[in-house]
């Protein structure tokens, strides 16, 4: 029974009008929440790193919803170079973003680099997104009450931000580089709304996550959690949910017209794990100002991207 409180997909406003761009929204949850808002009237734009994937999530959402606007742009949040590039290609396009979704990441993954030689989880699910946002401010700036919505998960509870080895250079140990990004992601977001503040900007800055939710992501780990979850797989949906539930929250951070700047959704049932979303809470790190403070200068110093100083 839905309670009366419950935030469902009926709760979705019309977005006729909007511009949407959404990273990572070629699956999972990225496609379920580009699917939702493209439902409602949004002019969606798929941000993806693979053309061919793009092009079959923009199929399969015109296909359940005849007469959506969805177009493409290519991005590769491992390459600052890729992020430029589909930064120039949508502000030529496009003079206005009401909403951006940082939604795309990689989770647990065998130590690797970007193609700027970051470590691949902090260089794409955290500097790449705070790269191309600095790079979009010429639209979503100068549109009045635009919304930022970056994706964190709970993995951001046992996340610490390593200023002394942010790369992971000294040792790497996958999950722990994982929480430290996921983490990244939420003090991104709590920065980002002081500074929208201070500017003056009506822009929000607000944050969800998934909590358990099945989206394919846990195949990207490789190694031995690769080889768990296709094990395990046929027993997920006892404690995972499935990518459209998991998209809630990050549907609801987009489009709640009570949402706050600096809010952060998820899910509403077994410790956080799966259910409806609500606004949740989140650790002390991921509200030290001083640490989010210095995150951000580290972060301008490491893409060359500076905005709301």
């Amino acid at each position: 029974m839905t309670r009366a409180a419950d935030w469902v997909k009926a709760n979705v406003p019309d977005q006729s009008g909007r511009i949407v761009l959404v990273t990572g929204a070629n699956s999972g949850i990225g496609l379920e929440a580009a699917r939702d808002l493209a439902g409602r009237g949004a002019h969606v734009v798929l941000a993806c790193r693979t053309r061919s994937k793009a092009e079959a999530a923009r199929s399969d959402i015109l296909g359940t919803n005849a007469g959506a606007e969805v177009s493409l742009v290519d991005l590769d949040l491992a390459s600052l170079a890729s992020i430029r590039e589909a930064a120039g290609a949508f502000l030529a396009e496009h003079q206005r973003l009401d909403l951006l979704i940082n939604n795309a990441g990689v989770m647990a993954t065998p130590r690797g680099k970007t193609v700027d030689g970051f470590e691949t989880q902090i260089g794409t699910n955290h500097l790449g997104h705070f790269a191309l946002t600095g790079l979009l401010m010429p639209a979503w700036s100068v549109t009045e009450r635009s919304r930022i919505v970056s994706v964190s998960s709970l993995a951001h509870r046992f996340g610490r931000i390593n200023f002394d080895d942010l790369q992971s250079q000294r040792r790497y140990q996958s999950w722990i580089a994982y929480g430290q990004s996921k983490l990244a992601n939420l003090l991104f977001t709590f920065e980002l709304q002081r500074r929208l503040r201070a500017a003056g900007l009506s822009t929000i800055a607000v944050a969800a996550h998934p909590g358990l939710s099945n989206t394919g992501l846990m195949g990207s780990t490789g190694g031995l959690m690769s080889a768990i979850g296709k094990v395990t797989k046929p027993m997920m949906g006892i404690v995972m949910q499935g990518a459209d539930m998991g998209a809630l929250p990050t549907v609801r951070a987009a489009v709640d017209p009570n949402a706050n700047g600096g809010d952060y959704y998820g899910p509403d049932a077994m410790m956080e794990q799966r259910g409806l979303p609500k606004k949740v809470g989140s650790t002390g790190a991921a509200h030290d100002v001083e640490a989010a403070s210095r995150l951000w200068t580290v972060s301008e110093e490491l893409t060359g991207v500076s905005y709301l100083d």
